[in-house]
């Protein structure tokens, strides 16, 4: 049975499925009519992203569809603010949005510059530390820790430890997102389905508490990158016409915080007891299922990077894909069976919050079955060729 762990909000109110579809939409036709436009001015007038060692795409393709990406957030916010059913989620009444936008246009102006003229590591990291410090002094920051053992102690943190904590955590989620951008339309999708999973369990807090404020802006954000991720895919899906380089994987893994930080860093989970454990930290697995792939991927490339004395963010040929590649799958499959990934524990953590407990094992295990099988069909097959040569790209 599911339970919601947010504090109540306005009984009667009742959940805007029709306003978040239309915020949605818009996000995706703005963002798919822009991606054609900046593709077309890249090509003609700006740099092309030119093959490099560590690249499995193979033809000079043009970048900063993150460009036409935030255009498509612009869009969508915009028509978010002015539907009565959503200004619940807008100042005066909670500052996250304004927070979010903040936050995203300081990502997408380091992205770009990165685009265009490669800077260095550690000035993108700059920028990016600097965007979510934007976000937390804006107003949008994970101000509540909850130890949920015997009494469940909370820890109220002060504006420098929850802006601390939310940099941490922004920052990891960009660069999970930023690293895992090595396949056409592998990003996009790992975004719309992590959208996808925060919208659902967003939802849900809404039809569970009647409105409550605090589930507005996780639900806008979410619906927003879900459309956003759609309408770049059609651009980016093998194979690619166009990549949406820094300036995009950036910012989805901006918005994929700021949506976790919305609707997990506010929780105020000393208020329930130990016994509902796990619909307590549901918000936090759901979180950590929409990210489980590329947070994976950043530590294991963290972890090879500096065992070999090499700096974290130096690049390599060793990523999650890569080895899919090696293992015999195409490009096209590689990504397919990283969606299934990620789906798949998406759909475990959502189900652990509004299924019966038997329902949800139950298909959680029939999906790992299935996403198991799939995953390893080329190695039962004895097929390990060199898939690599196909062409592909962010």
């Amino acid at each position: 049975m599911a339970v919601s762990v947010l504090a109540a909000g306005s009984a009667g109110v009742g959940i805007p499925f029709r306003e978040l579809a239309l915020v949605l939409l818009v996000g995706l036709v703005a963002t798919y009519l822009t991606t054609g436009i900046v593709r077309m001015l890249m090509v003609r007038f700006g740099p092309m992203s030119a093959p490099r060692a560590r690249d499995v795409h193979t033809v000079p393709t043009p970048r900063l569809g993150g460009v036409a990406m935030f255009t498509g957030v612009i869009f969508a916010v915009l028509t978010a603010s002015n539907l009565p059913a959503l200004n619940r989620g807008f100042p005066p009444v909670t500052p996250d949005m304004t927070a979010v936008m903040a936050a995203a246009f300081v990502i997408v102006v380091v992205g770009v510059i990165d685009d265009l003229w490669d800077i260095s590591w550690v000035v993108k990291l700059g920028g990016q530390v600097v965007g979510a410090v934007v976000m937390s002094i804006a107003g949008l920051s994970w101000y509540l820790i909850v130890w949920p053992v015997g009494d469940g102690t909370t820890l109220i943190l002060d504006q420098v430890q929850s802006t601390v904590l939310t940099a941490v955590l922004t920052v990891a989620i960009i660069n999970a997102m930023n690293f895992v951008d090595g396949l056409d339309g592998l990003a996009a999708g790992l975004g719309m389905i992590g959208g996808g999973t925060l919208l659902v369990y967003s939802l849900t807090v809404l039809h569970d508490q009647g409105g409550t404020v605090s589930a507005y802006p996780p639900a806008i954000i979410s619906a927003v990158l879900v459309g956003v991720c759609a309408g770049f895919l059609p651009h980016n899906f093998s194979p690619a016409r166009i990549f949406m380089g820094d300036s995009g994987s950036m910012l989805i893994g901006l918005l994929l915080s700021a949506a976790c930080v919305s609707a997990s860093g506010r929780i105020n989970m000393s208020l329930y007891g130990t016994a509902d454990l796990v619909a307590l930290l549901s918000p936090i697995l759901v979180v950590v299922a929409a990210l489980s792939i590329p947070l994976l991927d950043l530590v294991l490339a963290v972890v090879r990077r500096l065992a070999a004395g090499k700096s974290p963010f130096s690049p390599d040929k060793k990523h999650l894909h890569h080895r899919l590649l090696r293992l015999g799958h195409s490009q096209k499959q590689v990504v397919l069976v990283l969606y299934s990934w990620v789906g798949m524990v998406a759909l475990g953590a959502v189900g652990a919050t509004v299924l019966p407990t038997t329902w949800a094992v139950v298909i959680f295990v029939v999906a790992v079955v299935a996403v198991g099988t799939v995953t390893w069909i080329p190695l039962m097959r004895g097929r390990h060729g060199d898939s690599g040569r196909v062409t592909s790209g962010g």
